[in-house]
C-alpha cells in the first residue's frame, strides 16, 4: 500500500513543474492590475462620487462589455464548468440559449427603466418604487449574498495555484487580494474596468492555449469528440418535463433565462457597469456583446471538460487521488499538456486568478456603492463633501476586501461552507428578482406587498435550498455521474472505496428533488404572489392605491398609465406626493418639459 501511495504522490510531484519563467508571467499580470490602480488613481484624478462608482458615465463600449464578461466569469466558473461536462455530460451547454434570452428580455424591460432614471444603485429604484424598507430589504440581501460569496471567489483559484505549485494557499491569498484592494480602492471604475479588459484577454488566452495544445496531445478534435460520444458525455437535449431532473432543455433555457436575468438584469454590480455608458442604445450594445463574450467563454470552458475526459478517459485522476477534489481537475490537465513548456502554466493561473480579480474588484466597487446610496444616504441627514465621500468609498472597499480575505480563512476549515454559500446564493436571487419585477411590470403592487413577498419568498427558498442540501450532504439524494475508470493507468495507486451513505429510510419529500436550475424562478414566483395577494389586501382594507410613474414602468406600460385612474382626486394626489417629487428629482435631466403633472414624468 505504501508503495502505491508513493506512486501516486510522485506523479503528483512530477507534474509541479511551476519553473522561474511561469512565477515571472504570475507576478507580471498582478504588477500590470497595480500599475492600472496607480494610474487612475493618482495620475488621473477621481475628484467626485459619479466619476469613482460610474467613471464619469461616458465609458466606452468595448471596454465595458469586456469588463461584464470578466467580473461575471469568476475561477469557480473556469474550473467548475468543465468539471461538469467531466461528471455529466454537456447538457448544461443548452443554458446558452437562456443567456440569449436574457438579453432581449434585459434590454427591452429593466434596462431602460434603470438606464432612464440616471440612478448609481439599482437598490435606489426600489426606494422610489416602493418606499425604503423595500429598499433596505434588497441592499441587505446584496450585501449578505455578497459577502458569502467572494471568499470562495478567492478560494477556488488558490486552490488550483496549490495545484500547480505546492504554494500554501496561505502565502497566495493574501498576496493577491492586497493587490485587488489597493487598484479598486485607488482607481473607482475606470481602474476596474481596464484591468478586468486586461484580465478577460488572460483568461481567453489561457484557455485557448489549454483547448489547442491539448487537443494536439490527445490525437485531435475527432478524438476528442469519439471518445466523449463513446462514453455518451455528448448529448442532445432531455425534454423530460419532470422538474426532478437534474438538467433538461426547460430548466436550462427556461430556469437560466430567470436566473441569468437575476443575475445581470437586476444585479448592483452588473447594472453599475451598464449606467456607467452614456445613452440607453450603448448600454444595450453592450448587453449584446457580453451575451456574445460570455457564450463564447463557456463554449471554451465547456469544450475543456470533453478535453479532460479524452485525455483521462481509461485512468479516472479523481479515483487514483491524482486530483485530490473535482475543481483541481482542469488545473491537472494544463500541467499535464502544458508543464513542459516554461511559461504556459503561468499564463493559465494568471488567467484562473484575473477571473478571482476582477469578480472581487467589481463587487468591491459595487458594495461601496450600495454602502453609500443605500445604506447612508437614506438614513443620515448630513450631507458629505466630496472628499469624505471619497474617504467612505475606499473605506468600505478595503474593509470589505480584509473581511473576504479573513473568511478565506474560515472557508478552508468549513469544507461544507462551499455547496452552503452556493445554496445561500439561490435563496437570495429569487425573491429579489421577484422584487425588482413587481415594481417593473406590476404597478398596481404596493410598498408593503413587495416587501411581504420577499421575505416570504427568501424564508421559503432559505428551508427549500438548505433541507435539499441537508439531504444531498447525507445521501438521501443522489445525482448519478458518468462511467468513470481506473482500468488503463500506469502508475501505482491505491483505490479508495467509495463511501455509499447508509440505505435510506426516511422518505425525502419530492420537492427537495426538484432541480437547482429551477431555485431562482421558485423564489420569484413565490415573492410576485404574495406580493399580489398582500396589495389585493391592502385595496380591500381601503389603503389609499400609489400609482407609479410612467418612468418606473417598463417602457410597454409606460403608455398605459399617463393619467391617474382619478385625476381630481385629491386623496390619490396628496398619497402620490413623495413619489412625484423624487421621480421630479431624477427626471430633470432628462424630460424635455417642466414637470407640472404626473402624467408628464417620463
Amino acid at each position: 500500500m505504501d508503495e502505491a501511495r508513493d506512486g501516486v504522490n510522485e506523479m503528483a510531484y512530477q507534474m509541479q513543474k511551476f519553473s522561474w519563467v511561469d512565477y515571472v508571467v504570475f507576478v507580471f499580470m498582478l504588477a500590470i492590475s497595480a500599475v492600472v490602480g496607480v494610474y487612475w488613481g493618482f495620475m488621473k484624478k477621481q475628484t467626485t462620487q459619479n466619476d469613482y462608482l460610474l467613471g464619469g458615465r461616458n465609458m466606452k463600449v468595448i471596454p465595458v462589455s469586456m469588463s461584464l464578461v470578466a467580473s461575471f466569469v469568476s475561477g469557480i466558473t473556469l474550473l467548475g464548468s468543465p468539471t461538469e461536462v467531466y461528471m455529466h455530460g454537456t447538457q448544461y451547454a443548452f443554458i446558452i440559449g437562456g443567456i440569449f434570452l436574457m438579453t432581449i428580455v434585459m434590454t427591452q424591460i429593466y434596462l431602460p427603466v434603470f438606464h432612464d432614471l440616471k440612478i448609481t444603485s439599482n437598490y435606489e429604484y426600489l426606494s422610489l418604487r416602493f418606499d425604503n424598507r423595500v429598499r433596505l430589504f434588497g441592499s441587505i440581501l446584496f450585501a449578505f449574498t455578497l459577502v458569502g460569496w467572494l471568499p470562495i471567489v478567492i478560494y477556488v483559484p488558490a486552490l488550483a495555484f496549490n495545484q500547480v505549485t505546492g504554494v500554501d494557499v496561505h502565502v497566495i491569498t493574501p498576496i493577491v487580494c492586497l493587490v485587488c484592494i489597493f487598484y479598486t480602492s485607488a482607481g473607482g471604475l475606470q481602474a476596474v474596468v481596464w484591468t478586468d479588459v486586461i484580465q478577460i484577454t488572460a483568461m481567453f488566452g489561457a484557455m485557448a492555449l489549454v483547448a489547442i495544445k491539448g487537443t494536439l496531445d490527445v490525437g485531435g478534435i475527432g478524438v476528442v469528440f469519439q471518445r466523449n460520444l463513446d462514453s455518451e458525455r455528448i448529448e442532445y437535449p432531455n425534454w423530460d418535463p419532470n422538474p426532478t431532473a437534474r438538467h433538461t432543455i426547460w430548466s436550462l433555457v427556461v430556469g437560466g433565462l430567470v436566473y441569468w436575468l437575476q443575475a445581470n438584469a437586476v444585479n448592483q454590480t452588473m447594472v453599475q457597469r451598464y449606467l456607467a455608458l452614456p445613452t440607453l442604445r450603448s448600454a444595450k450594445w453592450s448587453v449584446f456583446l457580453f451575451c456574445f463574450g460570455i457564450s463564447v467563454l463557456y463554449c471554451f470552458c465547456l469544450y475543456c471538460g470533453l478535453l479532460i475526459y479524452a485525455r483521462f478517459f481509461d485512468c479516472d485522476p479523481l479515483q487514483t487521488k491524482l486530483a485530490k477534489a473535482k475543481d483541481q481537475l482542469l488545473p491537472l490537465l494544463v500541467m499535464d499538456v502544458l508543464g513542459d513548456i516554461p511559461g504556459l502554466p503561468g499564463v493559465f493561473v494568471a488567467g484562473i486568478f484575473s477571473a478571482a480579480l476582477s469578480s472581487l474588484s467589481t463587487s468591491l466597487n459595487s458594495m461601496s456603492a450600495v454602502v453609500l446610496e443605500d445604506f447612508y444616504k437614506p438614513f443620515f441627514k448630513k450631507q458629505l463633501s466630496e472628499k469624505q465621500t471619497n474617504w467612505l468609498l475606499k473605506g468600505v472597499v478595503i474593509l470589505l476586501g480584509i473581511i473576504c480575505l479573513g473568511l478565506v480563512f474560515i472557508v478552508e476549515k468549513m469544507g461544507t461552507i462551499l455547496q452552503l454559500t452556493m445554496t445561500l446564493e439561490a435563496m437570495t436571487m429569487g425573491p429579489q428578482l421577484g422584487v425588482f419585477t413587481m415594481g417593473i411590470l406590476m404597478p398596481w403592487i404596493d410598498a408593503t406587498g413587495a416587501l411581504v413577498g420577499g421575505m416570504c419568498g427568501l424564508i421559503t427558498m432559505a428551508w427549500w435550498c438548505l433541507s435539499a442540501q441537508l439531504a444531498i450532504a447525507s445521501g438521501q439524494i443522489v445525482h448519478p455521474h458518468k462511467h468513470l475508470t481506473v482500468d488503463g493507468c500506469k502508475y501505482n495507486f491505491t483505490v479508495t472505496e467509495a463511501t455509499t451513505p447508509n440505505p435510506v429510510t426516511v422518505e425525502v419529500s419530492p420537492v427537495l428533488h426538484v432541480s437547482y436550475m429551477w431555485y431562482t424562478l421558485a423564489g420569484s414566483v413565490i415573492a410576485v404572489c404574495v406580493g399580489l395577494i398582500v396589495s389585493q389586501i391592502n385595496r380591500m382594507r381601503g389603503k389609499v392605491h400609489v400609482l407609479p410613474a410612467p418612468k418606473l414602468l417598463a417602457p410597454q406600460l409606460r403608455r398605459l398609465y399617463k393619467e391617474p385612474p382619478n385625476p381630481g382626486d385629491d386623496s390619490y394626489i396628496s398619497a402620490y406626493g413623495d413619489k412625484k417629487e423624487q421621480c421630479n428629482k431624477r427626471s430633470t435631466s432628462i424630460s424635455m418639459k417642466p414637470i407640472n403633472k404626473i402624467e408628464e414624468i417620463g
